[in-house]
């Protein structure tokens, strides 16, 4: 099967760090345009943890708006003290349209608490929504709860897990945990561009990285061509390059992201909640520097680099 890249979603802000909208539809047509495969929206890059209830729900309802069927959107939905307030707030988010409920793994267990208690409150939530299509995402906040192979087939066996993010970055762990669901309906999603390539040879169904909110056409060209047998020198060429740049895309995110899609004509704010330090002059320095080298990576493979006044 093709692999995908999916986006996890940024969120605009206006000058007084409300939602932005209509820069909002401007981001999902860049993502569109780019060729991604699916949205990841309310999730960590979209500051997730910095909004309200409302603002998630209607941040997501306006994500499936926009995109009005043309690829699935996804979002977390795991928000509550307990674990009935989170499977209403599933619920509620489900009724968005989005084709699954992102479960965030750590939100079931505390740390220190053995994988007993993870798989008694995953069967809790199972009990209290229904037939909602599921997903989990080893989310780093509040903490990395990483899941080991066997709770993963564990959890894809009760049949409503239908999306995995994975953020192990260990390409070991990431094939046993492949091998473990070969054949189910699961789709599975590595974050850690480092190993796209491992990862996605391993089996894994795509991307979902956060240098798809520096260059999207980017990712999306690896995972069209990482099976591509005419393609292979410049996959792995690519795919080094890609090593190379992860450490300025990591730097003061997701601040970093939104000073690059300015940089890119994008007409994003770059103004963030969940993050106050802007990039230092020499962090800027080193965006300018990546922008430069993902044109060249972009002449070198011949891909269409998208810019906001293309796009719309």
């Amino acid at each position: 099967m093709p692999k995908k890249f999916v986006p996890v979603m940024l969120t605009p802000f206006t000058p007084q760090a409300d939602i932005d909208y209509d820069v909002l539809e401007k981001l999902i047509d860049f993502y569109l345009a780019s060729g991604v495969k699916g949205l990841f929206a309310n999730c960590l890059s979209s500051e997730m943890y910095s909004l309200n209830e409302e603002e998630r729900i209607k941040l997501t309802k306006a994500v499936v708006d926009h995109v009005d069927g043309r690829i699935p959107v996804v979002a977390t939905g795991s928000f509550g003290l307990t674990i009935e307030d989170k499977a209403e707030f599933t619920k509620k988010i489900y009724d968005t349209g989005i084709e699954a409920v992102v479960l965030i793994t750590s939100h079931y267990a505390k740390t220190g608490e053995d994988d007993d208690v993870l798989l008694n409150n995953f069967e809790k939530m199972l009990s209290l929504t229904g037939d909602i299509p599921l997903g989990l995402y080893e989310c780093p906040v509040p903490y990395k709860r990483v899941l080991s192979a066997e709770m993963l087939k564990t959890l894809v066996d009760t049949g409503r897990m239908l999306y995995h993010k994975d953020t192990c970055c260990d390409e070991k762990l990431v094939a046993e945990k492949l091998q473990a669901i070969k054949g189910s309906k699961m789709q599975f999603f590595d974050a850690h561009t480092p190993n796209a390539v491992s990862s996605m040879k391993a089996g894994a169904d795509g991307m979902s990285a956060i240098a798809g909110n520096f260059y999207p056409e980017v990712m999306c060209w690896l995972c069209d061509n990482v099976d591509n047998p005419g393609k292979q020198e410049e996959v792995k060429w690519l795919q080094e390059e890609l090593r190379k740049g992860d450490i300025p895309v990591h730097t003061a995110y997701p601040m970093s992201a939104k000073f690059f899609l300015q940089l890119r004509g994008l007409p994003i704010h770059a103004i963030s909640r969940s993050h106050a330090l802007e990039p230092t002059p020499a962090e800027r320095a080193g965006l300018d520097k990546l922008l430069q080298t993902m044109k060249m990576w972009c002449d070198k493979l011949g891909i269409k680099e998208k810019v906001y006044e293309s796009v719309m």
